[in-house]
Order: C-alpha cells, then structure tokens, then sequence
C-alpha cells in the first residue's frame, strides 16, 4: 500500500475521486478478492486477513480502505454465503480480479431504520422488474454490479425484503449524484435510481424474502471491517504526527521529548491497541462460528471515538502546520469522522450492545 497507494493519496482526496491506477493495482495485488476462493481467481484467505488488508491499507488512505472493506467483508461474504454455484463462478471470478461491487441498501427514508426501503420488485413472466432509488451508495461510481436489496411483498414487512443482483449497464439503472463528502473524499458514494429495471431470475441472490436477515448478517460482520478501518486511520495518523515530533525542536529539545506531549502520545497509543484488540477479538470469534454482535458493535464503537480522538490530537501536536492542507494530519481527522456514521452509528452500536446486555439478565 506505501509502494502503489501512497503517492496518490493527496491528489485523489482534492480531486474527491479514485483514480482507474489505484483500483486496477488493488486487483493485481489480490486486495480485492481475499476471501474468494481461490478457484475463482481469488486469494482464499479468511476474515481476520481481510479486516488485516483493510487496517494495512486504512493505515495509508482510509478512503480506498473503504473500496477494500466494503468488497470483502459485504460483498464477496454475500456471494460466498448465498450465491448458486452458476452465481460464484460469474461473479465471484470478477469481483476477484476486475470488477468492484456495491451494496445498495439505504435509502431517503431508510437509514438507520434501514429495512424501512421502499424500493418495490414485482415479478414479470420469469424477470424481476426494479423501481424505486438508493442513495449514501458506496463504491458506485466504480462498480461494475450492484446488489440491491427491494421488497417482493410489503404486506410481509421486513420479511419481503429481497437480494438482486443488478449490472451497471442494465437498462433502466441511472447512477446519479455523486456527494462531495467532508472526509474519504476518494470513495464514491452516488444515488442510484431504478425506473423500470428488469432483470432476469437468475439475477436472484439467496432466497425470495431472505434479504433482511442477509444484510442484517452482513452488517454485523461488516462493523468488524469498518472497525479495522479506523484502526488503521488511527495509527497512520499517530505515526504521521510522531515523525513529525521527534523532528521538530522548540525551546532547544524535540516536541516529543516533552513530558506534557509525552502523557498524551503515551495515552493515544494505549487507546489504539485497546481498539485494535477489540477489532481482532470480534473477528476471531466470527472466524470461530461463536457469537460476535456484542464484540463487533463494541469493537467499532470504539475503534471509531478513538480514530477521531487520535487524528484531532494528531493536528494539535503538529500545531499551525497540522491545520494546513499541505500536511495530512488534517486529512486523517477529516476521514474519521465517517466512522461514527457509517454501518451503524455509535447509537446504534449502543443499542445492539445494550440490547444483548438485557437479554442475559431477564
């Protein structure tokens, strides 16, 4: 990620998009397909390797992490749990080597209530027709598919929710808006419009109504990957602001060299392994089949406070140049802030912890 990522960082963060470069060298070095199998074209690696690459390639540019977490951890997961045997060895060889992929579940009116969507499938003949839009999508300006999630039968609730897999050039899907984002400014993230979408039967992932507990699945494993993330945010920052320290002298000795910096840098690196032991808990209990919601729900929680707190301190102890755009200090904070938000927001992390917590006592 240095040798490939690093020199691109600055100019893809102004320009608020992911150059063609960066996303090819992702597939070449296998970053895009760690948990597909390797009979697919992929590396065959498991969980923990894939929130590993994405802490790795955060520790650089938390906004092309996105692209990695988001392919892995939802997308290839999605595939390699509910797909046809037809269905893995179209898609998963593709999203394996050339072809990233977007998850499409929220919507205006569904954010945190995400399985509140209103976009509408209806069957007709063998096909699928798809109305009704998307919006906060990631990795949409880059994908080449799209799985979307629409309910079949909203007397069934919830419970009519339904995964389909959607190519970019099928008729009837316009891409739309792209945001200009305060922070992972190269990660795209569009509105998606679908008006009269048709697609094939075969573009059926998983089973009629299964959507809510896959993305609700999903989700729950896909904290743990955004988790790495911010881990990986926090540390590429402490180190940018640590070189920075040990380098510059006021009042004849090194900023680092203070004891007043040297309790708070001491107290940000204690805050980062905390995080990064919560991250990798969470992600070996999943690797182990044992129960992992609590873990991951607290492991981004707090992987996300601690990424804020550390890139915001990363500023004060570069000082005036740290509140510059000529140094990355501020870029970091900036990218934190998602973290929060993102795949849950810190309440509903509280929520789902506080939830389980009860339930033991009752």
């Amino acid at each position: 990620a240095q040798e490939f990522l690093k020199p691109h960082v600055a100019a893809m963060d102004q320009a608020g998009e992911m150059t063609e470069e960066v996303v090819q060298s992702l597939f070449e070095n296998g970053f895009m397909g760690i948990e597909a199998p390797e009979e697919y074209g992929g590396v065959g690696a498991n969980f923990v390797s894939a929130c590993l690459t994405v802490e790795e390639v955060a520790y650089v540019d938390p906004a092309v992490a996105a692209l990695v977490d988001i392919q892995n951890t939802l997308l290839i997961t999605l595939f390699n749990r509910y797909g046809t045997k037809e269905q893995k060895e179209k898609y998963l060889t593709r999203l394996a080597t050339d072809t990233a992929c977007s998850f499409a579940l929220s919507e205006p009116g569904s954010g945190s209530d995400a399985f509140a969507l209103k976009t509408a499938a209806r069957r007709d003949g063998d096909d699928w027709i798809i109305d009704g839009s998307k919006c906060w999508i990631s990795n949409s300006k880059e994908a080449g598919v799209f799985i979307v999630f629409a309910n079949v039968d909203f007397s069934k609730k919830h419970r009519g929710i339904t995964a389909f897999i959607v190519e970019r050039e099928n008729p009837g899907l316009t891409i739309g808006k792209k945001e200009d984002k305060l922070g992972i400014r190269a990660s795209s993230t569009c509105e998606l419009n679908f008006d009269n979408c048709r697609v094939p039967a075969s573009a059926l992932l998983g089973k009629e109504g299964e959507g809510y507990k896959m993305a609700i699945g999903l989700l729950n494993e896909g904290r743990i990957g955004i988790a790495a993330q911010m881990v990986g945010l926090a540390r590429g920052s402490f180190d940018y602001a640590m070189d920075y320290m040990v380098t510059r002298k006021q009042f004849g000795t090194t900023i680092a060299d203070f004891q007043g910096m040297q309790f708070q840098y001491a107290r940000a690196a204690m805050e980062i392994e905390a995080a990064r032991v919560l991250v990798y808990n969470a992600a070996r209990l999943k690797e182990a089949g044992e129960p992992f919601v609590v873990e991951a729900a607290m492991a981004k929680l707090k992987a996300s406070e601690v990424a804020q707190m550390v890139s915001s301190q990363a500023i004060d102890w570069l000082g005036g140049v740290g509140f510059t755009k000529e140094f990355m200090a501020e870029k970091y904070y900036r990218d934190s802030k998602i973290g929060t938000i993102y795949e849950g927001t810190s309440n509903i992390q509280l929520q789902t912890i506080a939830k389980i917590l009860r339930s033991k006592y009752e």
